[in-house]
């Protein structure tokens, strides 16, 4: 294993990470070449994560995508029942019934996952935190998403992909997730750092996608995207690290990534880690617990 920059980059594709490990970003970011390399290969499943809550991503799917690519709808297929409070909505599925959805994707206990969407990779992200949180490292995101994959004219195909059920078994791992406990702490203690990835009008509360707008007491905005170029490409190791640094934290500072539904936070989660930040979480409930919860603090406007 050799050392470039900030990340750790692995000599072979089939390494795989230890539960304690930080993946390299060789490992967590496939590009298009490397995944046409792979689209055959009986131990990859690649999954279309393409989602949308205005328009039908299922259709999207349908009409085409990467050869042998089967579908998945996270708010649906990996996210728990909304208590019967109404919030907070698409917290992560249970250990079961995310083994039942991964089963169903055939992806087993010894398969790679590469995950696509169109979107940056932020929806593929949230498979990778579900992934990450039952303790399976093999996934990887698709750089450049499906739109890249057809601009170099690389092959799609239309219709549903079946596969057979394979054998996932969930190993809980503590230390992805963070609780709305764990984030209150956070906001007491100052530590860890919170980070708010969501644009900037929901974090000023101008735009408001709960019963309040705002923001948790002390986070910090770096918006999720500002990780990646215009063509939706990871931006270089060193710029990421200046950006994060910049905002205040550092290779060994603790964090808590939240959004709207810990999407667009996975996605940063994915990014940190990548960089070899090993202490980053995510606050499962984000602002769809928080901003619902009257109980809780928030600031309106810029802290």
């Amino acid at each position: 294993m050799r050392f470039v920059g900030a990340f750790r980059w692995s000599q072979s594709s089939d390494t795989v990470i230890s539960a304690v490990s930080v993946p390299s970003r060789s490992d967590l970011f496939w590009s298009t070449e490397r995944v046409a390399e792979h689209l055959r290969d009986p131990k990859v499943r690649i999954v279309d994560c393409r989602f949308s809550f205005d328009a039908d991503a299922r259709a999207d799917y349908l009409k085409g995508h990467l050869p042998g690519a089967v579908h998945v709808n996270w708010a649906e297929d990996l996210s728990a029942p909304p208590p019967s409070s109404g919030h907070p909505r698409w917290l992560l599925a249970g250990p079961e019934d995310f083994a039942r959805a991964m089963s169903r994707l055939g992806i087993g206990d010894d398969t790679m996952v590469v995950g696509y969407d169109a979107e940056g990779g932020h929806h593929a992200a949230r498979l990778w935190l579900g992934l990450r949180r039952y303790g399976h490292d093999r996934m990887a995101v698709m750089e450049g998403g499906i739109q890249k994959w057809r601009r170099e004219g690389r092959p799609t195909e239309a219709g549903e992909v079946r596969v057979a059920a394979a054998t996932f078994t969930p190993r809980p791992r503590e230390g992805v997730l963070a609780s709305k406990e764990d984030v209150l702490a956070a906001v007491r203690r100052g530590d860890p750092w919170l980070l708010d990835v969501r644009r900037e009008g929901e974090f000023t509360g101008s735009e408001k996608r709960a019963a309040r707008g705002g923001h948790i007491p002390g986070a910090v905005h770096v918006e999720w995207k500002d990780a990646l170029t215009s063509d939706f490409l990871l931006k270089d190791a060193a710029e990421l690290d200046t950006m994060y640094a910049d905002a205040g934290f550092g290779p060994e500072t603790s964090a808590i990534t939240y959004c709207q539904a810990g999407v667009r936070a996975a996605f940063t989660h994915l990014v940190l880690t990548a960089l070899g930040r090993e202490d980053v979480r995510t606050y499962d409930g984000s602002w769809e617990e928080w901003g619902n919860d009257p109980a809780l603090p928030i600031i309106i406007g810029r802290s």
